[in-house]
């Protein structure tokens, strides 16, 4: 077998691939703004988990805190955007950051506890957040809706007159704001892991007082990062309380949608900036497809088979099997450094002995 092609970033190649992927995602969505209404929706809804298993991953997928209970940041954000559209009259697009902010808040206060614990005993507070969470929506039923949830009329989510969409297209409108928060998401997360800050997150995942001796303020990482990641999930909830128009805590934000949350970014691959569009697609679809063939208990047993299989074919995820084949053809390598070490003969003129640098590239 032939050693695989090795293409630097940013150089030609790498840009022409890039470009390639951006062209395959623009007619991803121009093909999705021409489906019927059905399937239209249950893509949105696929982007929609996207956006919130990468906020998942950014805080267990890159730092290794392990959060069971998301589905509250998923709530936070759906209850944000519900109670400024129907008690204060808000654009309901308009509350998508301020729902990033809250969560952003909460996130940060919630992560307080990583900096003395992790694991399965951080595991066990988050879990012990996801199950608060419906009994907290329930106490205040003024403002919530309580038990009975919350309904937003149709027309206080007609889209803005900017949009050019009118009150009959707003699933067009939906999918497109969809599309924008996955692109950014998407690109965002990107430039976050390949950053400084990024490399930091992942000395501290994999070794805390090799990362503390480094240099990295390891409560810094731990709390900023749990914060993103439940503010990245957080905007994703209003988007979702956009695309159902009605929210009930204990139907669509219990701890068994932190542990869909959970499942979907473990089958579709962690630290990887695709896993969660893969993880979105299983978590809509698998159900879907399995329900047809069965009801009740038998669907959802064939949901956790077709999980095992899927796990068992790739370990590492979907978007980790996929990274292993591209490999053998394709690797791409940081760029190499733009300066050339000196030629043997002027260092043999020069009085200064050769930097560190000079010696590495000699």
């Amino acid at each position: 077998m032939s050693s695989p092609k090795v293409i630097d970033r940013g150089s030609a190649a790498h840009r022409a691939l890039l470009a390639g992927a951006v062209v395959l995602g623009v007619a991803f969505a121009l093909w999705g703004s021409g489906l019927a209404p059905f399937e239209q929706g249950q893509i949105t809804r696929v982007m929609i988990y996207t956006v919130a298993i990468a906020g998942l991953n950014v805080a267990t997928g890159y730092v290794g805190l392990l959060s069971v209970g998301h589905s509250a940041f998923f709530g936070i954000g759906a209850y944000t955007t519900g109670i400024l559209v129907v008690h204060h009259d808000w654009g309901a697009w308009a509350t998508i950051p301020v729902a990033f902010g809250v969560c952003l808040v909460v996130g940060l206060l919630v992560g307080l506890p990583a900096l003395r614990i992790r694991g399965l005993y951080l595991a066990m507070v988050t879990l012990a957040f996801g199950v608060a969470f419906p009994e907290i929506v329930a106490r205040f039923d003024d403002l919530t809706g309580g038990s009975g949830g919350m309904t937003i009329h149709r027309t206080a989510l007609r889209p803005p007159e900017w949009s050019g969409f009118s009150l009959g297209e707003k699933n067009q409108w939906l999918f497109w704001l969809a599309v924008v928060l996955v692109a950014v998401t998407i690109y965002v997360t990107a430039c976050l892991t390949r950053s400084r800050y990024g490399l930091a997150m992942s000395a501290v995942r994999e070794n805390e007082i090799a990362a503390s001796s480094s240099g990295i303020n390891i409560a810094i990482v731990k709390t900023a990062t749990f914060g993103l990641s439940g503010a990245i999930t957080g905007a994703a909830g209003g988007l979702f309380a956009m695309y159902l128009g009605s929210l009930y805590a204990e139907g669509s934000f219990t701890l068994l949608a932190g542990i869909t949350l959970l499942i979907g970014l473990v089958i579709g691959g962690e630290r990887t900036i695709l896993g969660p569009i893969f993880g979105g697609l299983i978590v809509v679809y698998v159900p879907y497809y399995t329900s047809d063939l069965g009801g009740g208990q038998f669907s959802a047993v064939l949901f956790a088979a077709v999980l095992l299989l899927v796990i068992f074919v790739a370990p590492a995820g979907v978007a980790g099997g996929l990274n292993r084949l591209v490999r053998r053809y394709v690797v791409i390598r940081p760029a190499r450094p733009t300066g050339h070490a000196p030629s043997p003969s002027t260092r043999g003129v020069s009085n200064e002995s050769p930097t560190s640098k000079e010696r590495q590239y000699s």
